[in-house]
């Protein structure tokens, strides 16, 4: 359920109003928009009696969400959410590409990294320092100390980091490294404790879409977090697992515009993990910028050929400028900027 304010509601009829949900068990979230203040319901709503908010002096009108996802949906929020990192808008007309290495390997390997996605001219940085495998033989990441590489590189040339946090005992960590944005992985999608911990974070999440995830199960993850505290959260469409094993997974373009008109949060795609191949970034993320997506988040290796993890799929530095020459002429085709 939600409450639509009046547009002249004062300071101290809003506060009564907050104070009234609160007294039937119920937690008020208050989402401003240009136009609209609306104020969420969160709980078990049949606590409220008939008609107990609707006589109050800043109430319009109330309004029952028949979707399961609430705070995340155009019903709560009917304008787009800008979702800010150090000053950087996600969401809104600019388009935000993210690049850098799968995973963090050594310092001068990351110093190289960083100083090719400043110069093809991207405004974050990706790497992971603990990486979700397959098999538990092969390469898990670097660790803590990845996490010292990754921030040290970064900071020389002024970028903000994105990076994926697996387990809730490493939150502390990424919290004292300054992380920028938090990653949930494909794989923790629906681990729900991480969600929960995450959403009491004031921190960016970056929440990537499971390999067999449905739009609505994407959609309640984000929930999750939303219900915690954190709004600041940004999908992101990787391809979904299917019948098809001509490529790594199949990009879920549809799921752009959908999720666009579901939700009023920003959506990025990972055209690299959806490809599997080099050769097939350029064309994905052309594809997801013409359909709407707010950024990409691009893998890219100083030497790809010696990347330690998913090589096959990594831009090299000139590739990855190539790739941003051309996204800059996609972008202003359909009126936005990157």
């Amino acid at each position: 359920m939600i409450v639509i304010v009046k547009p002249q509601a004062s300071a101290e009829q809003m506060e009564q109003l907050l104070e009234r949900i609160r007294q039937f068990g119920l937690q008020p979230m208050v989402s401003t928009g240009s136009e609209r203040t609306v104020v969420g319901l969160l709980g078990d709503e049949r606590l409220l009696p008939e008609g107990a908010l609707e006589s109050l002096p800043a109430v319009e009108q109330v309004m029952p969400i028949l979707k399961p996802y609430k705070l995340v949906s155009r019903e709560f929020k009917s304008t787009d959410t800008i979702v800010e990192v150090r000053g950087i808008p996600f969401g809104g007309k600019q388009i935000q590409i993210i690049a850098g290495p799968c995973s963090v390997e050594t310092p001068e390997q990351m110093r190289s990294a960083a100083e090719a996605v400043k110069a093809a001219g991207c405004r974050l940085m990706r790497g992971g320092a603990f990486k979700p495998r397959t098999s538990p033989y092969t390469f898990q990441g670097v660790g803590d100390e990845g996490l010292d590489y990754f921030r040290t590189a970064a900071d020389a040339v002024g970028l903000p980091i994105v990076t994926e946090l697996m387990d809730v005992r490493k939150i502390d960590l990424f919290l004292e490294k300054g992380v920028d944005i938090i990653q949930i992985g494909t794989r923790n999608m629906q681990n729900f404790d991480l969600l929960k911990e995450v959403g009491r974070l004031d921190v960016p999440v970056i929440l990537k879409r499971g390999l067999s995830a449905t739009v609505k199960e994407w959609l309640m993850a984000a929930e999750y977090i939303a219900a915690h505290g954190n709004h600041k959260i940004i999908f992101a469409e990787r391809g979904i697992r299917t019948f098809e094993t001509s490529y790594r997974n199949v990009l879920d373009v549809t799921a752009i515009p959908v999720l666009k008109k579901e939700t009023h949060l920003p959506v990025i795609v990972d055209p690299s993990h959806a490809g599997g191949k080099s050769w097939l970034v350029p064309a994905l993320s052309k594809a997801a910028i013409a359909a709407g997506a707010d950024g990409l988040l691009v893998e890219s290796h100083p030497c790809p050929e010696e990347a330690w993890c998913d090589a096959d799929q990594a831009l090299s530095p000139q590739q990855l400028m190539t790739l941003m020459d051309d996204l800059h002429k996609v972008a202003a085709a359909i009126g936005r900027e990157l």
